[in-house]
């Protein structure tokens, strides 16, 4: 019989503030961060998380977000080339849009959320529809990753008039160049060099006039937008060059010369913030012209006392012209004054100015995400007259305590599997693994490994250092520091009858330490743990690794030079010696029924040995990186692998097999715990988080595994070779060639297409059996005689169209609609050419009969632009497309004429509560119309605020 296993599979990932792959957003209460491949959202007053964005199965990290000027609409851009729209309020994705084939660097809406632009590390930039949920066009032209993107619109008009040049996309890139596309043309109107180095940032000053720019070298240049060419578009000036619509102003300068990591204006407030240092952001504030009037006032004052001091004509006539000359112009560098610095405590990922002002305070908000996993919120006070009082930005909120700063580096569990305790270079935290909750944390040095004591009261940690610190869980203190090695303790393990502590260290010993239970009675009886040192066991080499065997009787310690040494634990008697790994033996674990012992390495294999006779069972090669540590499951020969190459892995030590791969984290992972009861796994990584692997009730099966493994590698093979670059949906002829160089098709194959695309032929051919059946049928009883025709019996249904209960076309059109609208014209592609014939006959069918007239159009013009050529060749095609012609112009028409009587109807009915509203007033006496309409007007004003009691 087939041996099962019971699956394992992901719950939360917990420890997480945020992560730096992605920039952060605040709107001066809710902070949306990244958090790998998910979105946080926290409440910054509070500290609380309020939702996770998580999409089930799906595993790249978010590497860009954007908001939408629509209420509760969020871009997201991930590793995987995709892009999600998220409903805050709904938590749920609105739309997928795939179409870049390397990570979305930058994201952009226009002003009414309409369309959303992409920028990607494959060089291109996508403009979709947000609303028909599709890519319009693909623009090629950049040589490197796309930085930033931005739509340009005309400050004076509003943005919903029709005037407004938001056609326009403006987009820096790392090869040093800034475009402006003309997204009605689908082309690049003006490229200009922006800066020696990579574009790293990019924005443009609320006002609309003014494009600041900044580069890898540290240097902010500014650039004036000419609106009056904007409009013109590209026309030639009298000198016969074409007029340019961006012109270079001046460069502004920082107080550091680092890399301009991003540039910000805020939304209403003047002030314009710069990162070009790791740790601070550089705050400008926006003068107005009245105050650099002011202030030229004053030159031109003081100037002219100068010259009465000197009293000499000549001086004080130069001092006056030199301030007219002052008052004449203004520069676009005075406007700009350096105003405060905000210093972070670590490393700045991304900041955002908070969009909704909080009352409490006055002055800005600046929200900071940094890099140690920790998200803070500055006030920048507002400017004061005295000259004394230097302003200074006040941390107001910050959010730190739900993860580690550094790489979770050891995770022991409670003997009850209640709480977790994780550390890490700088703290050691505690977990309640039911909530997920961080319930103490403590400050320490840099840890190394960590176990539970007896009574689960007290945690040990082995540290960098050389000492053994126990800190009591309940009071969150320090208990006793122990100087137990001259170098770093390697390994911790507690004796299977907890009486002694073992410890292996980098200064070739190995130290065991009795445990002493001292009770004190000075404020209420409390008891501490201590140790007390009593054997040494020296060695030849550096010591990685210490194990008891859980029958107690034998200790293995692996060394530096690449073998396990195994001692009976009582005499300390030499026993075995198991040698074999080329490199260093990093951990190892012995079985319950201490029969086994599995040894993992940073040779990349894991091997696992008899204890009897320290014969090497089978060395297997596990993971593409170093082994870092290696755990059985309890009662069983079961056990579990963790690596640098990000994978946690389940294998089967009798039968050598791999049972189970965990792919989750997204950087190397260093720690491993196993739960007591085997309910579960628990991993710590460099990526800062900390996961969970429960155990299911799901059966698994060997070669099931391997099979989806298998179909996996092959359904990702295929939608990558019809991803590349050189097979291409365009049309090679000549007149075409020259488009195609600067504007593309947005299309993407991946398996959901492919699988929706098969769907559709399925559909096809089952409709198309079931229809070509009856009509056979009715032939037969055209044919035959009255009386036979009463005796013959309809061909049986389609199990599938029976269970529906729907016609053949109805079917075609469920699974047609079912499929999502981002996805449908990759599935289209899919089809071949006999396929679309017949899926034209059925688009002859929904039009004739009136259903989803918008799908029909959608469906057909996109198929008649992909087969144009071969379906003017084909002239079985003029069959079907000619009453598809007529039956779709009537639908259409009909659909034409309920949108125009809906829209007057609407019309109509705003005139009418318009013209109620103003008999209303006038009823009142003495009002006149201008009267009512002032008082409407001042009605519609008050209606937008809210009082609260």
């Amino acid at each position: 019989m087939v041996q099962s296993y019971l699956r394992h599979g992901p719950t939360q990932a917990f420890g997480l503030i945020c992560s730096s792959t992605s920039n952060s957003l605040y709107d001066g209460k809710l902070a949306y961060v990244p958090a790998l491949e998910d979105v946080l959202v926290w409440d910054m007053k509070k500290g609380q998380m309020l939702s996770m964005w998580h999409e089930t199965g799906h595993r790249s990290e978010v590497t860009c977000m954007c908001r939408s000027p629509q209420e509760n609409i969020f871009a997201v851009g991930y590793a995987d080339g995709s892009v999600r729209l998220w409903n805050s309020a709904f938590i749920s994705v609105i739309a997928t849009f795939n179409g870049h084939q390397k990570s979305v660097t930058a994201l952009a809406f226009d002003a009414q959320g309409a369309r959303l632009a992409s920028g990607s590390q494959d060089t291109d930039i996508i403009v979709w529809d947000v609303v028909a949920e599709a890519g319009l066009y693909r623009l090629r032209g950049h040589r490197n990753q796309i930085t930033t993107i931005r739509f340009l619109s005309e400050p004076e008009l509003p943005s919903t008039s029709t005037g407004s040049h938001s056609h326009m996309l403006l987009t820096t890139s790392k090869d040093t160049f800034m475009k402006l596309w003309d997204t009605s043309t689908q082309h690049c109107v003006q490229t200009i060099v922006a800066h020696r180095s990579e574009v790293s940032s990019l924005d443009i000053d609320p006002e609309k006039n003014f494009i600041f720019t900044g580069s890898s070298e540290g240097e902010v240049k500014a650039w004036k937008i000419d609106h009056e060419s904007l409009s013109q578009g590209l026309v030639e000036n009298e000198a016969g060059e074409v007029a340019k619509m961006i012109h270079p102003v001046t460069s502004l300068p920082l107080s550091s010369r680092h890399r301009v990591s991003q540039i910000l204006f805020h939304p209403s407030q003047p002030y314009l913030a710069v990162q070009s240092h790791d740790r601070s952001i550089e705050v400008f504030r926006i003068r107005t012209e009245e105050e650099i009037r002011k202030k030229q006032a004053r030159r031109k004052k003081r100037a002219k006392e100068k010259g009465k001091s000197k009293k000499k004509g000549k001086d004080i006539d130069d001092a006056v012209e030199d301030a007219m000359d002052v008052d004449q112009e203004i520069n676009v560098i005075d406007l700009f004054t350096p105003y405060l610095v905000v210093r972070a405590s670590a490393k700045v990922r991304s900041f955002d100015f908070g969009s909704k002002e909080a009352v409490s305070k006055p002055g800005v908000q600046l929200f900071v995400a940094l890099s140690s996993n920790a998200l803070e919120v500055y006030n920048i006070p507002p400017p004061t007259k005295s000259k004394e009082e230097t302003p200074e930005a006040t941390r107001m909120f910050s959010v730190d305590l739900p993860g580690h700063r550094t790489d979770v580096r050891t995770l022991c569990l409670s003997a009850d599997d209640q709480i977790l305790a994780s550390a890490s270079n700088g703290s050691l935290k505690l977990w309640n693994l039911k909530t997920t909750a961080c319930i103490r944390t403590i400050d320490c040095g840099y840890a190394i490994c960590s176990t539970f004591l007896p009574g689960d009261r007290h945690v040990a940690i082995g540290m960098k250092s050389g000492e053994i610190l126990i800190y009591d869980l309940a009071s969150s203190a320090l208990t006793e520091t122990v100087k137990a090695h001259s170098s770093t303790v390697w390994s911790l393990h507690v004796r299977p009858d907890e009486q002694v502590l073992v410890s292996g260290s980098a200064d070739k010993e190995v130290k065991f330490w009795e445990f002493e239970r001292n009770v004190s009675y000075n404020d209420e009886a409390k008891k501490s743990m201590t140790l007390n040192h009593t054997r040494t066991l020296k060695m030849s080499d550096e010591v990685l690794f210490v194990r008891y065997s859980p029958n107690g009787k034998l200790l293995a310690v692996a060394l530096l030079d690449s073998t396990v040494k195994i001692f009976y634990q009582d005499t300390l008697k030499f026993f075995l010696s198991l040698y074999g790994h080329k490199l260093p033996v990093l951990a190892m674990d012995i079985s319950d029924d201490s029969k086994l012992i599995v040894t993992c390495s940073a040779d990349k294999n894991v091997k696992i040995w008899g204890l009897d006779f320290g014969d090497c069972h089978k060395s297997i090669f596990a993971h593409e990186e170093s082994v870092m540590q290696v755990l059985f499951e309890r009662k069983s020969h079961y056990f579990w692998t963790v690596g640098k190459d990000k994978m946690l892995k389940y294998w089967d030590g009798d039968k050598f097999e791999n049972i189970q791969k965990l792919d989750g984290h997204h950087s190397e992972i260093w720690a491993l715990a196993v739960s007591n009861h085997a309910q579960f796994v628990v991993t710590g990584s460099h990526d800062k988080s900390i996961r969970v692997w429960e155990k299911l009730d799901e059966p698994l099966f060997l070669e099931e595994e391997r099979e989806r493994e298998l179909e996996q590698i092959y359904e990702d093979g295929i939608a990558n070779a019809l991803n590349r670059p050189d097979i291409s949906t365009v049309n090679n002829n000549e007149a075409d060639a020259q488009p195609s160089g600067e504007a593309a098709a947005v299309t993407k194959q991946t398996s959901e297409t492919l699988m929706a695309g098969e769907r559709i032929m399925e559909a096809l051919d089952l409709a198309d059996a079931e229809r070509t059946a009856f009509q056979e049928y009715e032939g037969k009883v055209a044919q035959a005689g009255s009386l036979e025709a009463a005796g013959m019996q309809p061909p049986p249904r389609n199990p599938i169209l029976a269970a529906y209960d729907l016609e053949p076309e109805a079917y075609v059109l469920q699974v047609v609609e079912k499929i999502s609208s981002a996805a449908l014209h990759d599935a289209l592609l899919v089809l071949p050419f006999d396929k679309v014939i017949s899926l034209m006959r059925y688009l002859d069918l929904w039009a004739q009969k009136g259903w989803n007239i918008s799908l029909i159009s959608r469906i057909l013009f996109f198929l008649l632009k992909i087969h144009h050529h071969q379906i003017v060749a084909n002239r079985v095609m003029r069959t079907a497309l000619i009453p598809l012609r007529v039956h779709l112009r009537k639908s259409l028409r009909r659909e034409k004429d309920a949108i125009g009587y809906n829209l007057v109807a609407l019309q109509h009915l705003r005139r009418r509560t318009e013209t109620e509203r103003t008999a209303q007033f006038y009823e009142e006496e003495d009002f006149d119309e201008e009267k009512v309409r002032a008082k409407i007007a001042e009605g519609k004003k008050r209606k937008r605020v809210s009082i609260k009691a």
